[in-house]
């Protein structure tokens, strides 16, 4: 019999939300929500990325996205430019000043990941990984009825 409570989706959904709020706490004093440092540290990792990617990345829709990193450029911690020889698309880079922010949040997301995993062996933590990406993959799409897109 289905229950809610023991399925992988409320469970997967459970621990996120609760690593979330406390993240979006911790990093509430500087004024970001939890979307805006998944932007910058991803910015941190690639270097640069163009914003549909960066979209597909954070899973963030390109909408809200493009609001968001508007919001950091005011705030000069990214910067946005368009290639000359392709004007529909926009590059987004970290700022000097997005990446010393980032520097100095990162070791919160690792301390938060540590305290999560905390009874888990790094055999347990590196297949409970590897079963995210695989179940992601596994998702490609959805559409509009509730199915997988074929």
């Amino acid at each position: 019999m289905y229950k809610l409570t023991d399925s992988v989706p409320y469970l997967l959904n459970r621990a996120g939300v609760r690593i979330a709020e406390v993240f979006a706490q911790r990093i509430a004093e500087d004024n970001l929500s939890v979307a805006m440092y998944r932007v910058l540290a991803m910015l941190k990792e690639r270097r640069e990325s163009t914003l549909g990617d960066l979209a597909d990345v954070v899973s963030v829709e390109i909408s809200t996205l493009s609001r968001l990193v508007g919001t950091l450029a005011k705030r000069k911690l990214v910067s946005r430019t368009r290639p000359e020889d392709n004007g529909r698309i926009v590059i987004v880079r970290l700022t000097p000043q997005g990446e010393a922010l980032t520097e100095r949040l990162m070791p919160l997301a690792v301390e938060l990941e540590r305290t999560a995993v905390q009874d888990m062996s790094d055999e347990e933590v590196a297949a409970l990984k590897k079963a995210l990406r695989r179940m992601h993959s596994n998702l490609p799409g959805m559409s509009g009825k509730g199915k997988v897109a074929n």
